[in-house]
């Protein structure tokens, strides 16, 4: 098992960088993996990050793009709940990136 050293703390990780423990997930490490990625995390990729860890304490999952597009459309409109606007956030994959900073495991479907 592969492990994530950040701030004098050691977080297990899967393969693909995925946090084992989602509770063990804090803001700092969120940015600190943007960071690495390239990324500074704004209001709005917070706002995904967010109701990515609450949809997660509810339904045990990580959504699938399809159906986190639909629940951030209810949530915040159509305008933020639509690939284009998720893919001009997170340009790796919506769904899987947005999952790896929200500390969550990666969603179903994702190859």
């Amino acid at each position: 098992m592969a492990t994530f050293d950040f701030e004098g703390k050691s977080y297990e990780i899967d393969d693909d960088g995925y946090l084992i423990d989602w509770q063990e997930w804090n803001e700092g490490l969120a940015t600190h993996m943007a960071k690495q990625d390239g990324l500074e995390l704004t209001d709005a990729h917070w706002e995904v990050i967010k109701f990515l860890r609450e949809y997660f304490e509810k339904f045990q999952i990580a959504p699938m793009i399809k159906i986190l597009t639909k629940e951030l459309a209810k949530k915040y409109g159509k305008e933020k709940g639509n690939t284009k606007y998720l893919y001009e956030l997170y340009p790796a994959g919506p769904a899987k990136q947005a999952c790896r900073y929200a500390g969550l495991p990666k969603p179903t479907g994702c190859v």
